[in-house]
Parts: C-alpha cells; sequence; structure tokens
C-alpha cells in the first residue's frame, strides 16, 4: 500500500468537545489527509469507525472530522494487522489488548515523560538523515544510559523504526530506513553476545519465516537474554522443517519461534508435531503468540505473549516449570 508524503495541516477549526487552546498545540488533519497519508479510503475510515469503533476522530460544530497524529498511526497499525491477515472485526480486540500493554511497559508515561521520548527520536532521526553514524551512535548509547531496555526499544527505537519503514515514499527515505536498520542490527546482535558471553546456548531463537523482519526478530532475542543462559540467534528464512536437526547439534533447553503475523489454522498442528520431536520446551513469542494463545491451551508449546518486559520472565517460569503449558 503506497502512502503519499504530505506536509501535515494545521487547522484552526475548534472542535466543539476539544477545550480552549488544545488545538493551537495539536496538528489535526481532516479526512481526505488521512486517506491520502495512510492510503486508506474516506469510506473505509468511516466503516472502521462507525461499524468496529477502531478510530474516535474529534468532531467540528459542524460535524467534520479531524484526526490526530496519535489516530493515523492507529489507522497504520490497523493496515498491518489486516496486512498479516487478521480480520478488520477482530482488529479492535487485538488493538484493546496490546495497547495497554504498552503504555504498562513505559510506566504510564505522562506528557513530559512522551515528550522527552520525542525528543530522543528526533535526534535519532536528525543523525539518520545525516547519515552520520557516529552522531547516531552517540544518542544510541545516550538512550540506553537512561532508560531501561523495554523502554528503549518499544517506547522510543521501535516505533521511530516503524514509520521510516511505513514512509518509504519520498527520495532518500527507503536509504535512511536501511541506514538505521543496518545500524541497530548490528548493535543489538553486538549486545546478544555480549549478554551471552561464555554462558551455553541454552535458548535457540527463531523466526517463523516470512513473518517477521530481521531487527524484530534480534530485539526480541534481546528481551529473552541474560547473564544466566545463552541465547542463539538463527538467522531469518531458517527452514521450519530443520529446525529438529539444528536443536539436535545445539541441544538448547529452549527453542523459542517468533512471529510478528496472524497464525494460520494449520500452526497449532505444525507446532505441536516439532514439540513431539525435540528434546527441548518448545515456546512461540511475538504477536502470535497472542492470538494462538487460546488454540494452543492445554498443549506443550508455552505462549511468551509480545511484550518485552514479562517475554523473559515467563520463558525462565516456564523453563522452571511454575507455569503450566
Amino acid at each position: 500500500m503506497e502512502v503519499e508524503r504530505q506536509m501535515p495541516v494545521i487547522t484552526d477549526t475548534r472542535p466543539a468537545s476539544t477545550a480552549p487552546g488544545t488545538l493551537e498545540r495539536e496538528e489535526l488533519f481532516p479526512i481526505r489527509e488521512v486517506a491520502r497519508l495512510t492510503g486508506v479510503n474516506p469510506v473505509t475510515l468511516r466503516a472502521w469507525e462507525r461499524r468496529y469503533g477502531l478510530i474516535q476522530p474529534t468532531r467540528t460544530e459542524s460535524g467534520h472530522r479531524l484526526y490526530s497524529m496519535n489516530d493515523i498511526e492507529r489507522v497504520r497499525s490497523i493496515v498491518d494487522w489486516i496486512d498479516r491477515g487478521v480480520a478488520v472485526s477482530k482488529v479492535g480486540k487485538i488493538l484493546a489488548k496490546t495497547e495497554p500493554l504498552k503504555v504498562l511497559a513505559n510506566f504510564i508515561p505522562d506528557d513530559h515523560v512522551q515528550a522527552d521520548y520525542k525528543q530522543w527520536q528526533e535526534q535519532v532521526q536528525q543523525a539518520v538523515s545525516e547519515f552520520d553514524d557516529q552522531q547516531l551512535d552517540r544518542v544510541y548509547g545516550q538512550i540506553f544510559s537512561s532508560y531501561t531496555l523495554p523502554v528503549v526499544f518499544e517506547a522510543i527505537i521501535m516505533p521511530l523504526w516503524r514509520q521510516l519503514l511505513q514512509r518509504q515514499d519520498a527520495f532518500g527515505q527507503t536509504s535512511e530506513w536501511l541506514f538505521l536498520d543496518g545500524f541497530l542490527r548490528a548493535r543489538v546482535l553486538q549486545r546478544i553476545v555480549m549478554l551471552r558471553g561464555a554462558q551455553p546456548r541454552r535458548v535457540v531463537v527463531s523466526a517463523l519465516a516470512g513473518q517477521c523482519r530481521e531487527l524484530e526478530l534480534l530485539v526480541a532475542a534481546l528481551f529473552l537474554s541474560g547473564n544466566d543462559s545463552g541465547v542463539r540467534v538463527l538467522t531469518t528464512g531458517q527452514p521450519f522443517d530443520e529446525l529438529t536437526l539444528v536443536c539436535e547439534k545445539v541441544k538448547p533447553d529452549a527453542l523459542v519461534l517468533f512471529s510478528n503475523h496472524a497464525p494460520g489454522p494449520e500452526l497449532p498442528r505444525r507446532l505441536n508435531r516439532l514439540a513431539l520431536s525435540l528434546d527441548c520446551q518448545l515456546m512461540l513469542a511475538g504477536d502470535a503468540s497472542e492470538l494462538a494463545e487460546d488454540s494452543l491451551a492445554g498443549s506443550s508449546v508455552a505462549c511468551l505473549g509480545n511484550e518485552g518486559a514479562t517475554m523473559r520472565q515467563r520463558m525462565k517460569q516456564f523453563m522452571a516449570g511454575k507455569l503450566d503449558t
């Protein structure tokens, strides 16, 4: 889906439900601009609002819809889930479940904290736009020294990475995203190796083929990493049918499969069959874990969820036998 890049429109039309002065501080977009920015036509936007309650734009006194940047990002999230194969009727339930987790992971930040996050993102964006790897490395290090791991990636780095990924519609923007993506992949992998040290590779992490990007896999592996257990990340594109062979050689305590796509109806069967062939625990992480949890209930496959602050904790509990699968 192509998205046409356009400068934000600042409107001076005041919605009836908005307090005086609010609109002077916030950029708002009419529905036609949202359609141009997201590639979703106005009829569909109105249907998502009326039929499914997925978007709640503000209204002017005359009834015209106005959308904030948060609304636009939500539209992009909806499109992303639909592109992954989730029915639009189910998207609202997923967003309702995942968005509070993200807020909790960010320690329920107030406006000042959110402003700090935005300033860090702007510094990263500036370094990226100048292709300045030294400045990017400095900013990246400063962010890490200021926040916990979940906040660094879930509140600051990955939202910006996704924005650049979704906005590769103007000259130079693809190069900017590739620059940031390459930088982050190298740094995250370096941190995984550093945390692993001389520890045995007790956990193998692999993507379900074609169901995430490499950086998403590496960030998930970083969340699962720790000084008490080494994590080995398999290259994206690892054949599913050869995972048993790899685990026979590496002999891990757990194999974690990662996916950010909606699970197909055949996935539980494939996972259960794989689990029978392994001498280690099989776990599922990422958005697919949230969506497949009910269908895997009662099986030997453990679901770790998609939230960085809890994935490692749940993995350790499953490995210690303190949680039922």
